[in-house]
């Protein structure tokens, strides 16, 4: 969770509580003719706890200020399109996720992008991307459109081939050997991330292990022209939008980029971790074939 979104929760729980002790009701006082426990008015009040928009409705009625709702709900929607749920996102299904990153890219001309443990989406095969979405429905328990997810995230590849267009990937040799999918498929992924090391309109590097880094790679992010940046956490996806964010975050991409390698060096790197992962089917086959 970010600094700028625990600042507007506070804010807004600041608001809520001089509602309170406007309306001379004691906290107490509060959850009982909200039919709350005590302990949520002090969370919401010190934005240690997110409120829904049923939560500001019920607020605003008790305190006697229905007029406020809107206000409230207002600021409740400000702090939603920064931070944005997956639970709440992923309740339609993977797809129209899938269809909004997609909008969001098509209205961009120059991406830059880090990934430290996943390839990115728009170089995903279907095997790659089936499995990794599979595992994000089971984890956050959400509906298992996982097909629909798939052909939805494969078709936002086809921003790739508008040459009007810049995408800037760096990614860490780790995203490379994390094991989301079979062996096999996991060095035909690698074999189809190489395609893009000759791409006119996308900028692949790697950072292998043994480069030496002045940032860690940490999470994963990505810079839509210089108007916004999206993050995630397990729990929630990002956007920032405010100059001081995107400079940070623009110098951060920079950094790791001027410690990854390119072209024909990053295929190495691709390479090695592809014989991670074994050698390919026809190659075991010639391997255990007995010697005459």
């Amino acid at each position: 969770m970010t600094t700028d979104f625990q600042q507007g929760r506070a804010v807004l729980g600041a608001r809520l509580r001089e509602l309170r002790t406007e309306a001379g009701l004691t906290g107490r006082a509060l959850a009982h003719a909200c039919g709350w426990p005590h302990s949520k008015v002090s969370k919401l009040e010190n934005g240690r706890q997110t409120a829904t928009g049923a939560d500001l409705r019920a607020w605003a009625t008790a305190v006697g200020r229905e007029s406020v709702t809107e206000e409230l709900l207002g600021r409740l929607r400000g702090l939603e399109t920064q931070y944005r749920s997956w639970r709440r996102q992923l309740a339609g299904g993977h797809r129209p996720v899938q269809e909004g990153a997609a909008l969001e890219e098509r209205r961009t001309r120059s991406i830059r992008g880090f990934e430290a443990g996943i390839i990115p989406g728009l170089f995903q095969t279907p095997e790659y991307a089936r499995s990794v979405l599979s595992r994000y429905a089971e984890l956050r328990g959400v509906a298992e459109d996982v097909e629909e997810g798939v052909r939805a995230r494969l078709a936002r590849q086809d921003v790739l081939n508008d040459r009007g267009r810049s995408f800037r990937f760096v990614v860490w040799e780790g995203a490379l050997r994390a094991r989301l999918c079979s062996p096999e498929q996991m060095r035909d992924q690698l074999c189809y991330l190489t395609r893009f090391l000759r791409s006119e309109t996308v900028s692949l590097g790697i950072i292998p292990f043994e480069a030496d880094v002045r940032l860690a790679p940490d999470v994963g992010f990505w810079i839509h022209d210089e108007r916004l940046v999206v993050t995630e956490t397990w729990n929630a996806e990002i956007w920032l939008d405010s100059a001081d964010d995107i400079a940070l975050y623009a110098k951060v991409w920079e950094t790791l980029a001027a410690a990854a390698v390119y072209g024909a060096e990053a295929h190495r790197v691709i390479a090695r971790a592809q014989y991670a992962f074994g050698p390919p089917q026809h190659e075991k086959h010639r391997e255990t074939r007995p010697i005459r």
